[in-house]
């Protein structure tokens, strides 16, 4: 006889589980008792927003679920970020939500929440547990669809009494691992397509990537000469290095990468969703006129054809296309295309002075030249991120891990998840003061499990972003934007970590030095110019070019 909360432990196991994150609830109380002997080790944090981010970071840099535990009520709901990130960013993800006992459901019980209906849009598959005989089942089951077709996250939520009922159950195996699914004849219908194209341009991106991948993305791209572009923020997904990679198509895209993709005839999509990131807004590519020939790879099928109608849909994974497509080769009439494309993209790697004392994209270029290359870097959204979007070369898969979603505060829990997972590489956390704020207190649960990223906070006290639409759009009335900042460095102290301030750009290689030497958690605060704004634009050349002519 085992409680429920042993019951769903052992499950763990055996789908290979060894770390979970959490925030603990009396409402999983039996989930924390099979964790006590279990030998999984439990990430404790100190809001369930973090610990979410945590968790989803864990599924991208490991290809498994990430685990997470969250209590009823204000646990689930503020959970709800991370569970979006994971959607948008096909992660692997599995949630346990603590819930009140079945016997008070229906009566607006305290902290009551009817979580299919809540997280019914934002997860896979969201559902109740109300039979602990079949809770082996319900966990097989959410590691089968968290890990199939299109990954994403899974609710489970669990009422307190079936979790602390006693049942004599059998365990249920993992899930077995997908067939490879692709044809001689899918492989030859893309290489047919391609061999008739003048100016062709793969995009790749989507989840389902490994190392193995980028490789055979690399050979596919070198056998047929191919100028290869990644989605939003898997810039990771090829060697920048490679004379065929060309840039990213996301939010702050080099124009002269954009104009290419509006004028491609053959656009091959490997993993990616294609969608309004990639296009600019659906301005670049629009899905209600003729655009080019698009072949589309992505493991959902309903994926393909939602958006854009493409000449070949093939429900496959990228990785397993890839390890195809690399055994092939090819020539075309496109050779000035790709040198163009390559030379657009170096062309885009020359930094643009930005005000201060400290500048941000010299910042970026030295990490660039000289982090070794396995490092890891993290961010979350904000004008401070198209500063490494822009200048740091990706040369391994597995170094980027930042939100396609676009959610603030994630940089810093997916550096803390980054660093227990990888200790022996270095993890850099790229946070701007508004984005590091959102979730800085997680630096408690970096000291206490031992995780030591180092965080470089671009302080020039407001929402950039926001602000910078402000300016455009309502021009001479900013509101709401401006933030009242803590002292960065001493707050790496209090939580016991390292910190200091930069405050010109010849102190920043020592600094950096100085907190690797450290080994543990440290922050960096570079204080910028107030006018630092964008890698283009100052605030002062943004508030002229809205003032009315």
């Amino acid at each position: 006889m085992r409680h429920g909360g042993q019951i769903l432990v052992d499950q763990l196991a055996i789908q290979g589980v060894t770390r979970v994150f959490s925030v603990p609830g009396e409402s999983f109380l039996a989930a924390l008792d099979g964790l006590h002997d279990s030998g999984i080790q439990n990430i404790v944090c100190r809001q369930e927003g973090g610990a979410a981010m945590m968790a989803e970071a864990h599924g991208k840099l490991t290809g498994t679920p990430g685990v997470l535990f969250v209590t009823r009520g204000p646990g689930a709901t503020n959970a709800s970020a991370g569970i979006h990130i994971a959607k948008q960013d096909s992660t692997p993800m599995v949630v346990f939500v603590g819930q009140i006992a079945r016997h008070h459901r229906d009566r607006e019980a305290f902290q009551e929440v009817d979580y299919r209906a809540v997280f019914g849009t934002l997860a896979k598959w969201a559902t109740e547990v109300d039979q602990i005989e079949r809770l082996p089942e319900y966990i097989s089951h959410a590691f089968h669809l968290a890990t199939s077709g299109r990954r994403g996250p899974v609710v489970l939520a669990l009422p307190e009494d079936m979790l602390s009922a006693m049942v004599d159950v059998a365990d249920l195996p993992a899930p077995a691992p997908q067939p490879f699914g692709v044809s001689r004849e899918q492989v030859q219908a893309v290489t047919d397509a391609l061999a008739q194209a003048q100016r062709p341009l793969v995009l790749a991106g989507g989840p389902n990537w490994s190392a193995d991948a980028a490789q055979n993305l690399e050979t596919f791209a070198k056998n047929w000469n191919l100028p290869v572009a990644v989605s939003f923020r898997r810039q990771d997904r090829m060697n920048n290095d490679h004379p065929n990679f060309v840039g990213d198509l996301g939010v702050g895209m080099n124009p002269k990468l954009g104009q290419m993709l509006t004028q491609t005839d053959l656009l091959l999509v490997l993993g990616a969703r294609l969608g309004d990131t990639t296009t600019n807004g659906y301005e670049l590519l629009d899905p209600t006129r003729p655009g080019p020939r698009i072949l589309h790879i992505h493991p959902d099928p309903s994926e393909l054809g939602r958006v854009f109608h493409p000449a070949l849909a093939i429900p496959a994974r990228a990785d397993h296309m890839l390890e195809r497509l690399a055994q092939t080769t090819g020539t075309g009439a496109w050779a000035d295309w790709t040198k163009t494309a390559r030379a657009n993209y170096d062309s885009w790697q020359n930094p643009i002075a930005t005000p201060g004392a400290i500048k941000l994209e010299q910042v970026v270029t030295w990490l660039s030249a000289n982090l070794p290359h396995d490092s890891i870097l993290t961010n979350g959204a904000g004008n401070y991120a198209a500063f490494l979007h822009r200048y740091y070369r990706f040369r391994h898969y597995g170094t980027q891990v930042a939100p396609t979603s676009g959610s603030m505060g994630y940089g810093f829990p997916a550096a803390i998840a980054a660093s227990l997972q990888h200790p022996d590489k270095t993890v850099v956390c790229m946070a701007g003061d508004g984005c590091f704020q959102m979730t800085c207190n997680e630096a408690s649960t970096a000291v206490q499990h031992g995780a030591k990223p180092i965080v470089i906070v671009a302080n020039n006290g407001r929402y950039g972003t926001i602000r910078m639409h402000q300016e455009r759009h309502y021009p001479g009335r900013p509101s709401g934007t401006d933030l009242a900042n803590p002292d960065f460095a001493a707050l790496a102290h209090a939580y016991g970590g390292h910190g200091e301030t930069v405050t010109d750009q010849a102190g920043f290689p020592a600094a950096f030095a100085r907190a690797q030497a450290a080994k543990t958690l440290a922050i960096i605060e570079l204080k910028l110019d107030p006018d630092m704004l964008t890698t283009g634009q100052s605030l002062s050349q943004i508030k002229a070019a809205s003032k009315p002519a």
